[in-house]
């Protein structure tokens, strides 16, 4: 039996060997590799190219969502599934978005962890009926704010709030929209606060969704033409 290889990134050491002991026993899982910042499993991601990543959402250098989204663009096939010990909405959505196969409380029970890591390697969501439940009825709410938005929204957005949205949009991370338009981290950040609340909207997700109903991304299947 070919055992699916999986690395670990969590800052807590006695959490990593206590979830290592419970992969390890199983006959199908092989823990290949621990790390403990975001930082050292961008790296050893690319060393061991294990099978699937459980990736912790808060870690030290680097945290999880931005290590997620570095590992897929380089490696798109590995599965990633996020652990935390808080359900919070915006932090589902941003795992999600950086390319993440599912997204699970570190209090879940470890048979059930078993069967969803099995899933999440054969390519389906490693989430909980309750987060999938929320996370429906979270783009529904989204959805019908978009919907309700002015039809003059788009002109109170200044051209670099506009070029910050799409990005954002894209899924770039604030670091990522300073380096694409030559700014700093901090004006970034300004310029989504003033965008969010131009538009009355609570996180970036709605402003996204926002952007596409606007036009200022293209549809999905369709690339940008160049700057």
């Amino acid at each position: 039996m070919k055992k699916i290889r999986v690395l670990l990134a969590d800052d807590h050491q006695l959490f990593r060997e206590g979830l290592a002991t419970i992969l390890n026993y199983q006959p199908d899982f092989e823990v290949v590799g621990e790390a403990s910042d975001g930082l050292e499993v961008v790296v050893k991601a690319q060393q061991l190219m294990p099978d699937l990543i459980l990736m912790d959402v808060t870690m030290p250098g680097c945290d999880g969502l931005e290590a997620t989204q570095e590992i897929k663009n380089k490696m798109p096939t590995v599965a990633i599934v996020m652990l935390t010990v808080r359900d919070e909405n915006e932090k589902l959505f941003d795992a999600i978005k950086s390319g993440a196969q599912g997204y699970l409380l570190k209090n879940i029970r470890s048979p059930d962890l078993i069967q969803l890591l099995r899933g999440a390697v054969e390519g389906e969501a490693a989430i909980t009926p309750a987060l999938g439940g929320r996370m429906l009825e979270e783009f529904r709410r989204m959805s019908q704010q978009v919907q309700h938005l002015p039809d003059d929204s788009r002109v109170a957005l200044t051209s670099r709030e506009q070029e910050v949205l799409v990005c954002a949009a894209e899924g770039a991370t604030d670091q990522e929209i300073a380096e694409r338009l030559t700014v700093s981290i901090h004006t970034v950040k300004t310029h989504m606060r003033n965008i969010l609340a131009k538009l009355h909207l609570g996180h970036r997700h709605e402003a996204a969704l926002y952007a596409m109903r606007a036009g200022l991304i293209p549809p999905p299947g369709k690339s940008r033409p160049p700057d």
